[in-house]
């Protein structure tokens, strides 16, 4: 079965990203896009011809020939959408974060188990092999028993008039890029923070532009950095008893640098493992695709999105701004 999807939104993300990845899926069609704009329009027919242009979201919502729906809309919009699709009888997938707080994901939740069909957030991470291996490598204790894992992503936008610095729309760098620090530490360890043990955020117009969060797991911590006024950086660090594992590009590989990690052991060796041709954001809309068709679970769900919610919420409560 050829999954049609739709995209609510020209903004530029679904333009140079999610749209071409949707386009180059196997078993995936990009069939219609809603925008009023028809600047913003056109670039989509560049590499999908006969994608079908609606000026409204509630026009995809009534097309009976789309079987799945992207939103890429600001956070705040994205339960909103999400349940409308839903109803509508669409699969969904929503950008993260999915809400803006952990409850807002317990409606969804249940409209998905009432309807049976695929709702979830785009964790595109947790579509990497990459991620895989380093969760593989952990769980089997390459590194010895796990005592502490760096996380770092940071970027620096000066456009203040972006939607990541209103905090009506859920701006914010915890929202933001936060999900992939706390996202992948939790789906690296299968494990949950025990506690928030510190709190060092930055707060500029309602929104945090700068957090360093410490938590406490199960045997052991974490400590992630993330900002939107700092040059671009990324990476994730596991450190074990006996070595430890670097991702050079854990988030954004391909763009950001080449997907690697590093494997160092306590004798000094290390190994370098690489995937360098592998395309996360296709893999997700093929394992979307192979999920509806019930060919393999998704690989990240509404609970572990609502898990990672559940952290940030967390931090916020720690830090006093919530």
């Amino acid at each position: 079965m050829t999954v049609n999807w739709a995209i609510l939104g020209g903004g530029k993300f679904a333009r140079d990203t999610m749209g071409p990845a949707i386009h180059a899926a196997s078993g995936a069609r990009l069939a219609a896009i809603a925008t009023s704009s028809t600047e913003k329009a056109e670039p989509f027919r560049q590499f999908a011809p006969d994608v079908r242009i609606y000026d409204t979201y509630d026009a995809v919502m009534d097309d009976a020939d789309i079987h799945a729906v992207y939103v890429p809309l600001p956070n705040h919009l994205h339960i909103p959408w999400v349940m409308k699709a839903l109803e509508a009888g669409k699969h969904v997938l929503s950008e993260k974060p999915i809400a803006l707080r952990a409850e807002d994901i317990d409606p969804v939740i249940a409209r998905r188990d009432e309807t049976g069909l695929l709702a979830s957030e785009a964790f595109m991470i947790a579509h990497h092999p990459q991620w895989h291996r380093v969760r593989h490598l952990i769980s089997d204790g390459a590194i010895g028993a796990l005592q502490h894992v760096d996380g770092v992503f940071t970027y620096n936008n000066p456009d203040l008039s972006n939607v990541r610095f209103d905090p009506a729309k859920g701006g914010g760098s915890l929202p933001d890029i936060g999900v992939y620090t706390i996202g992948g530490t939790r789906f690296a360890t299968g494990q949950e923070p025990l506690a928030i043990t510190h709190t060092d955020i930055d707060m500029q117009g309602g929104v945090d532009v700068a957090a360093r969060v410490s938590a406490r797991f199960d045997g052991f911590t974490a400590h992630w950095v993330t900002a939107m006024n700092i040059q671009a950086a990324q990476s994730m660090t596991f450190f074990g008893s006996h070595g430890h594992i670097r991702m050079q590009a854990p988030f954004n590989p391909g763009k950001f640098a080449e997907a690697q990690i590093e494997v160092v052991q306590s004798d000094g060796s290390v190994r370098i493992e690489r995937w360098p041709t592998v395309q996360q954001y296709v893999l997700q809309v093929q394992a979307f695709g192979a999920a509806i068709g019930g060919a393999a679970p998704f690989a990240w769900t509404l609970e572990d999105a609502r898990g990672t919610q559940s952290v940030i919420d967390a931090i916020y409560r720690a830090n006093g701004t919530r």
